[in-house]
């Protein structure tokens, strides 16, 4: 049998659709869709109905996910085996983040740490999404709230904080906020509450109950720079303030503390590249306590 058409075959049992498949390995849709098809012919089985909506597991490819899943743990293991042999540190880990964190820390931690391995790819993905480990979207994942399910190692790796903020020039422009009543009719500058994917991030309630007027924004970077530019107030994060003169923390009694939990996938996490990579990560964050967590 050609492992290569089981990976095919887990890939769009995983992504539910043969192009979402094709494009995760880099693969021309007709191939997946040709390489698919030898695997149904050499089992003698139809593995997986194809639908215009999108790919779904037959009883017998169901039972052939969970096969090629053991064997593709196998395969992991004996790779890591293998590449813990050398001291060398290479080949490419991926890392999916929260954008806060990816763009106002981790992009410059990682790039300093793939500088020093010239065999090394790190693959920074900040996005605000979760990443899924089974589905190898990812080989190290950090999230907002600590899974409850699933087989992961967990690590928690520090507290954060966020602050209510705005420029010095927008105070000046539209008065000085004093009290949460001040809020009222300023333009509050926060998240898309339909694209809220951890409710860790329902921290906007409390003032989204005074100010009735609202910019909403699907990412980390953009609220940032709603606020650098003086357009309204928003909730930001502490750590990725700091460096930014023109903006001063309001109301300085509230404080939303939240988590940042690392998650690694059993059968990779001891391959020398991604044990490395999880390490530097662990080590930065918890280095920078205090810029993460302000009083």
């Amino acid at each position: 049998m050609d492992w290569d058409r089981f990976r095919i075959f887990l890939a769009v049992a995983r992504q539910g659709q043969i192009l979402a498949a094709a494009r995760q390995l880099g693969l021309n849709h007709a191939t997946v869709g040709r390489q698919l098809t030898a695997l149904e012919h050499d089992l003698g089985t139809k593995l997986i109905e194809r639908r215009t909506t999108g790919s779904e597991l037959t009883t017998a490819g169901r039972e052939l996910m969970i096969a090629a899943e053991t064997a593709e743990s196998a395969f992991l293991r004996a790779g890591t085996a293998v590449s813990n042999q050398t001291e060398t540190i290479s080949g490419t880990v991926r890392v999916g983040v929260p954008d806060g964190l990816g763009n106002y820390f981790l992009a410059s931690e990682m790039a300093a740490f793939a500088a020093q391995h010239s065999d090394l790819v790190i693959q920074l993905v900040p996005l605000p999404r979760t990443f899924s480990l089974s589905q190898r979207e990812a080989d190290i994942a950090i999230t907002l709230d600590r899974p409850k399910q699933g087989r992961l190692v967990i690590k928690k790796l520090t507290d954060y904080t966020l602050s209510v903020y705005a420029t010095r020039a927008y105070v000046d422009r539209f008065g000085s906020v004093e009290t949460e009543a001040d809020l009222t009719d300023r333009l509050f500058v926060t998240h898309i509450e339909d694209l809220i994917y951890s409710r860790a991030l329902d921290y906007a309630a409390r003032l989204g109950k005074l100010m009735r007027r609202r910019f909403e924004c699907g990412s980390v970077v953009a609220q940032m720079e709603a606020v650098r530019n003086g357009h309204g107030i928003g909730i930001l994060h502490d750590y990725a303030t700091q460096g930014i003169p023109d903006l001063i923390r309001l109301l300085p009694e509230i404080r939303f503390t939240r988590n940042y939990w690392m998650l690694q996938h059993p059968d990779t996490k001891d391959t020398r590249s991604v044990a490395a990579v999880a390490e530097h990560l662990t080590r930065v964050v918890r280095a920078a306590r205090d810029r993460f967590v302000v009083a």
